[in-house]
């Protein structure tokens, strides 16, 4: 005889079956918009034409790293493999991505950086057993990439970003999550958090990768609505972001209209309450800013957005100020680096990629690259296989690929290339790393560490 809690669940998880059987029913969950009546259909090269991913192309202006990336991912055995189960639900996918990791989570080492303006963000230092193509400390070899993840805006580490880094942990890398202020754990100094397209704390966070690394080529990828925190800040510093290359799993260019869209109920949802959980722990010191009774009675996102950045005591902005300011394309005119933006056509969460992709910007820039598959949804590019994720595999070997062809290129024109893989040591940055953890030449300018010690798993 069940007890009266195990009736309740049992009708909680039939009700969530039922919900789930009716979108199937209805056909909901089917492509939001294919490839079928887009004019990118005939655009691009095609990379790849396997069962796995059908045929994806590579839409970029023309230049002889356009060429090498074509030839490096179109030859890369890795890119290659069986189909989903499932290629025409891509909803399904979001599923997957909001249980636990199917692996345990690797251990990290934390640390928290504090920002001029006190405010506090977290670095998470993914460790473990490097595999057997890494390189380490002290063996003569050139050092190993840092490669810097960054999670999606509600700050919610899921299991594929965290596969991800244990796969680049695994050939070499030295991996890192940016976790926001508030987000994952990391306290909430001040009654500020940080805004959608506000690269200011990931500066100051890169600036201290690059002090703790200053010989290694730095790498950057960010899922999901977490590009627009690293478009922005791209764009932001142009050819002074000390980055090597970047790379963004289905992104969200158009933030502003992603907002205004409406979302998959089952994406939706469950960031909202993820947010609200993390948020509500600060209400007391949030409510000298914010409205904490609106900001917790969000029904949206847009809501909780606007809540949280424009209806504050402080600094008032209308909703249309804010995303002046917060466009994550808005400098994508002076962004200097490579960026490979890998997207799927049947993406839920984007949208159509008609209205959502900005396929002027991929056909003008000689920095951007677009890598579009029909199949894949949102931040899932699954492959047959336990825990095989196309995507993660395109941006690994893009990378490399990146690596590659700095090296060819200096040993044609004999010129050093910045942050290159394996060159000589780049000019040093503006400050030194000081192993008392608190003294720096120029402390304004230098994210001070406030603790260094923690170590544990990062909470998917």
């Amino acid at each position: 005889m069940l007890s009266p809690e195990g009736l309740v669940a049992v009708a909680a998880v039939v009700t969530c079956l039922g919900y789930l059987a009716w979108h199937l029913l209805c056909g909901r969950l089917e492509v939001p918009g294919g490839l079928e009546d887009e004019e990118e259909e005939e655009e691009g090269t095609p990379i790849l034409t396997e069962d796995g991913v059908g045929c994806c192309r590579l839409l970029c202006k023309p230049s002889a790293l356009a060429q090498h990336l074509e030839r490096s991912l179109g030859r890369s055995a890795a890119l290659r493999g069986g189909p989903w189960p499932w290629p025409r639900w891509p909803r399904l996918r979001l599923l997957q991505q909001l249980l636990p990791p199917p692996q345990p989570a690797p251990a990290v080492v934390r640390e928290h950086l504090q920002v001029p303006d006190g405010g506090l963000v977290a670095l998470d230092w993914l460790v473990g057993p490097r595999g057997a193509g890494g390189r380490r400390r002290g063996s003569g070899g050139p050092p190993s990439p840092v490669l810097l993840l960054i999670p999606n805006a509600a700050g919610k580490v899921p299991g594929g970003l965290l596969q991800l880094g244990r796969r680049a942990l695994e050939l070499g890398y030295v991996p890192v999550v940016f976790n926001r202020r508030g987000h994952n754990g990391c306290p909430l100094a001040t009654p500020r958090l940080q805004a959608f397209g506000d690269p200011g704390d990931l500066r100051e966070a890169v600036a201290y990768v690059c002090c703790r690394h200053p010989a290694a080529p730095l790498l950057a990828v960010s899922e999901g609505s977490g590009s627009g925190l690293l478009l922005a800040y791209l764009g932001e510093s142009g050819s002074s972001s000390r980055l090597a290359a970047a790379a963004c799993l289905s992104p969200v260019f158009r933030a502003r209209d992603w907002f205004e869209a409406p979302l998959p109920r089952l994406y939706e949802w469950p960031l909202l309450l993820h947010l609200k959980r993390g948020l509500s722990r600060y209400a007391g010191a949030l409510a000298e800013a914010v409205d904490v009774a609106k900001l917790l009675g969000s029904r949206s996102l847009r809501e909780l957005e606007e809540a949280l950045f424009c209806g504050t005591e402080s600094r008032p902005a209308s909703w249309e100020a804010y995303w002046e300011r917060n466009e994550p394309l808005r400098d994508a005119d002076e962004v200097a680096v490579p960026v490979l933006c890998v997207c799927s056509a049947d993406d839920p969460v984007r949208g159509p990629p008609a209205r959502t992709l900005p396929v002027e910007l991929f056909r003008s820039s000689p920095y951007f690259f677009l890598l579009l598959t029909p199949r894949g949804g949102h931040c899932g590019f699954p492959q047959r296989g336990p825990g095989r994720c196309w995507g993660h595999e395109a941006v690994l070997e893009y990378f490399r690929a990146i690596g590659e062809f700095l090296r060819a290129e200096e040993r044609r024109t004999g010129v050093p290339q910045p942050r290159r893989w394996g060159g000589p040591l780049p000019e040093p940055p503006a400050f030194t790393w000081q192993r008392s953890y608190t003294s720096c030449p120029q402390p304004s300018e230098v994210p001070q560490v406030h603790f260094s010690t923690d170590s544990g798993s990062i909470d998917s």
